[in-house]
């Protein structure tokens, strides 16, 4: 079997030296039909390796219960079927703009600041999510026939803390759970992020867009020896929802992994192909030099202007690389391998395809089918101690009377509420501040009957606010006053699944004219969605909601993601194995004004 090794200035395998020319490639971001094109793909660029993150709230969404464990272990089958080999990092924490950064909300919810750190309880967590997780990385390492040639140490670290016991015994679990292959952790070229993030023994590498010269300068102030590499070439940026779409040149980013090559250094490209934040996984930030201001949710496309677009397809910016990366393979490489064939798009004779929405429920019916037992308390619960991953939270609480009209103030909002007050909507409330703290327009008086509607946008993946709370985390408050007394019940996304809707007391839109009035709930709507691509089979597509104003779709019980008229994304990726052959089922769950119609574009 192949042994790989890290050497005085070179990555070695078999004692010969090699260049790893990666690229990351998340299997939960891209459907497993499509893996295998994805993966084509990324080897016609020129690159030898694929880099993934495992999510560890993806799989254990429950304690205990775990959920598609061998998801990772097909994908790196995959990997190796392609002729690649492949990178892994199991975090347990890993950013990648996901949920909580990769941490179940339940963990992070009841060890608060905690977690990243060698705290007791945390780390028992920790022991038991790798020791399920790791056999599959073990038994698929290169000096077993499989194609693992390295294992992260956490993920930047030193952006986030300084507990170097921590990091040791993530060190030394990995290779106690069978990891035998080299070990390696990655951070920001910044003397405090190298210094809080690296294990002595184990290889640093450095994250970075460009300035690759002085980037690897100051890695070597702290790493003499050993291979350089940029972990995280970043050739795009993702996108926050509200803000113009992210994008880099192509030259200029060719420029800048050419600069990395010169060096003599290994690369991973962050992301050779993006993806996708299905099932609303997105995660999100907090704005400011210090990531402490206010949130900013990431859209749900993962596109990252990546040289292997959304939709599988070379970009400009894939041939300029590709160009750079042909220069680079060294003598007697051969020629890089042909592109494989160009994904099929749904056909659509007659322009786009259109669903006029026949049917609806209101949002509280739904929630009544769907919805958790309901809770009752003095205060609001968080998402947390309702269990509520993705999705939505309603509090209703009650302003005693008679009294006069007081301003109505939420303290501690996460994220975002749409308020009714007597049945009337009142307000569209965001938190803001250090507080995150939003009033209502409108003075309220007493007595009155309050709804708020609380979605969470994501939690936040990096940055000194990780792990924080979802929904009301502090209080309601008229005047000065906390309103006390509180009925909450949630509302999770994974609640929507084809055996529950059929529940739904869907009634004809014509009737009840939900889609009329903009009435927020579950709409229904079946497409006739004609041929598929070349020879029959499902091509991808676009799903557009024009007139919609936020919430989420599903096609044939597939969560496509979040959409939200706030931009810049305006359609979402449909891919073409959800769509099949068709008839095709839409639902779009609507929490603030509905449109008319689904149109799916190819």
């Amino acid at each position: 079997m192949a042994v790989f090794t890290v050497g005085e200035r070179d990555f070695l395998l078999d004692g010969e030296p090699v260049r790893l020319l990666s690229g990351a490639l998340h299997y939960f971001r891209v459907h497993e039909d499509q893996w295998g094109h994805r993966l084509a793909m990324v080897r016609a660029m020129g690159l030898n390796c694929v880099e993934t993150y495992v999510p560890w709230n993806l799989h254990e969404p429950e304690p205990g219960r775990f959920r598609d464990m061998g998801a990772l272990g097909r994908f790196l089958d995959a990997v190796a079927e392609a002729g690649l080999w492949a990178v892994v990092r199991p975090g347990p924490y890993i950013c990648a703009e996901w949920e909580n950064g990769g941490l179940p909300h339940w963990l992070t919810g009841r060890l608060g600041r905690r977690v990243r750190t060698e705290d007791p309880e945390y780390l028992a967590w920790v022991d038991r999510w790798f020791a399920a997780l790791l056999p599959q990385v073990v038994q698929r390492q290169v000096d077993r026939g499989g194609p693992v040639l390295m294992v992260q140490v956490e993920n930047e670290y030193g952006s986030y803390g300084s507990d170097a016991g921590y990091l040791r015994h993530i060190a030394d679990l990995l290779e106690s759970c069978g990891v035998s292959v080299p070990l390696f952790t990655s951070d920001g070229p910044e003397d405090h992020m190298l210094t809080g993030g690296s294990v002595p023994g184990v290889l640093a590498t450095v994250n970075f867009g460009s300035g690759a010269r002085e980037a690897f300068e100051v890695l070597r102030r702290h790493q003499p020896a050993g291979p350089l590499m940029c972990m995280e070439f970043w050739c795009g940026w993702f996108a926050h929802w509200g803000e113009r779409a992210a994008g880099r040149e192509a030259a200029d980013a060719a420029a800048a992994l050419a600069e990395v090559l010169e060096c003599g250094a290994s690369v991973n490209i962050y992301m050779a192909h993006g993806g996708t934040n299905f099932a609303g996984w997105a995660g999100a930030n907090r704005a400011g030099p210090l990531h402490d201001g206010p949130l900013e949710p990431t859209v749900t496309s993962y596109d990252y202007d990546a040289p292997i677009d959304e939709a599988g397809r070379p970009t400009e910016k894939f041939w300029a690389f590709r160009s750079v990366l042909e220069r680079f393979r060294g003598e007697g490489a051969g020629p890089l391998p042909e592109l494989p064939p160009v994904p099929p798009r749904r056909a659509a004779e007659d322009g786009p395809l259109r669903a006029v929405v026949r049917e609806w429920a209101p949002l509280p019916e739904v929630l009544e089918v769907l919805g958790d037992e309901e809770w009752d308390g003095p205060v609001p619960p968080s998402f947390e101690e309702l269990g509520v991953d993705r999705g939505l939270v309603r509090y209703r609480l009650r302003v005693p009377g008679p009294r006069q009209p007081y301003p109505l103030t939420v303290t501690g909002l996460r994220d975002r509420a749409v308020v009714y007050v007597d049945g009337v909507r009142a307000g569209v409330l965001a938190g803001a501040g250090a507080r995150d703290e939003a009033a209502l327009p409108e003075p309220v008086a007493g007595p009155a009957e309050v709804e708020l509607w609380v979605e969470s946008l994501g939690r936040v993946n990096y940055g000194p606010r990780l792990g924080e709370t979802k929904g009301i985390t502090d209080g309601v408050r008229h005047e000065r006053q906390y309103l006390h007394g509180v009925r909450a019940r949630g509302l999770r996304l994974d609640a929507f699944t084809p055996e529950a809707v059929e529940k739904v007391p869907f009634v004809p839109v014509e009737q009840d004219g939900g889609a009329e009035r903009g009435a927020p709930g579950l709409y229904r709507a079946a497409v006739e969605l004609g041929a598929g691509g070349g020879d029959g089979v499902p091509g991808d597509a676009w799903l557009e909601l024009p007139g919609w104003v936020r919430g989420f779709v599903w096609v044939n019980g597939f969560c496509l993601g979040r959409y939200w008229e706030a931009g810049p994304q305006s359609a979402l990726f449909l891919p073409g194995p959800v769509l099949g052959a068709g008839p095709g089922e839409v639902w779009v769950l609507e929490l603030e004004g509905a449109g008319a119609a689904v149109r799916l574009t190819g």
